[in-house]
């Protein structure tokens, strides 16, 4: 390799390594609320606000497009994608599954400090509930379930599920602004901690099944019935 292809690769993994990070923040502003469906996505401030050139802002767009969570418009920009809530009726059944497997992996195998890491998350997201805090409490319990997913150990689970994740931060946070849904979310997650520190496998599924299908039904009804296609 010469210097010149030496510093050629120097140049591309440190840009690489900038795409990251800030396609990283930009899935931080989507999961905080700081950027919303249907948002356009302003080159020009990004790159102000990160302090970088606006090169890795498209880069970082790039990315984001082929994972589904941005839009890009020929002739008018780069947009937070909207999702149909068909599309997050059908999103939410998979989620379901996938977390049932988590559950059914995770309980015979769990252990104290995991028990104890997710208690954790549980007692930040009551605090969030009595301060109805939803910018508290959405991160939390989005860790919440990543965490048991990752615990379980599956990798191939654990990746199928971030790309399911992201995705959902565009649609998720709808439901937990529905009256009384975060204590109602938050007891559910103390039913579903409590099966897997029992070891109960199936039942530790059961819940985690059913406390994703629960959000489900409050937002496009029981499973079977799909939303109309959005015009």
């Amino acid at each position: 390799m010469t210097i010149n292809d030496a510093g050629a690769a120097l140049h591309k993994r440190r840009t690489e390594s900038m795409t990251t990070l800030i396609r990283r923040e930009l899935e931080r502003m989507v999961e905080h609320g700081e950027l919303s469906a249907g948002d356009r996505l302003n080159e020009n401030a990004l790159a102000a606000r990160l302090g970088v050139s606006r090169g890795p802002i498209r880069e970082a767009c790039r990315g984001l497009e082929q994972s589904g969570l941005v839009t890009v418009i020929v002739n008018r920009g780069v947009f937070i994608r909207q999702l149909e809530s068909r599309e997050a009726a059908e999103l939410y059944e998979i989620r379901a599954v996938l977390y049932a497997l988590a559950g059914r992996i995770l309980a015979p195998i769990i252990t104290a400090q995991q028990i104890a890491e997710l208690q954790q998350y549980i007692d930040v997201m009551q605090s969030a509930v009595e301060s109805n805090d939803l910018n508290l409490f959405y991160p939390n319990n989005l860790r919440f379930h990543e965490e048991i997913v990752r615990f379980s150990g599956n990798e191939r689970l654990n990746s199928e599920c971030m790309a399911l994740h992201r995705e959902m931060h565009l649609f998720r946070r709808r439901t937990l602004d529905l009256p009384g849904r975060m204590q109602i979310s938050n007891d559910e997650h103390r039913a579903i901690l409590a099966r897997l520190a029992a070891h109960e496998p199936a039942s530790a599924s059961s819940e985690l099944e059913r406390h994703v299908l629960t959000s489900r039904e409050a937002l496009f009804g029981p499973v079977g019935h799909y939303p109309a296609h959005e015009s």
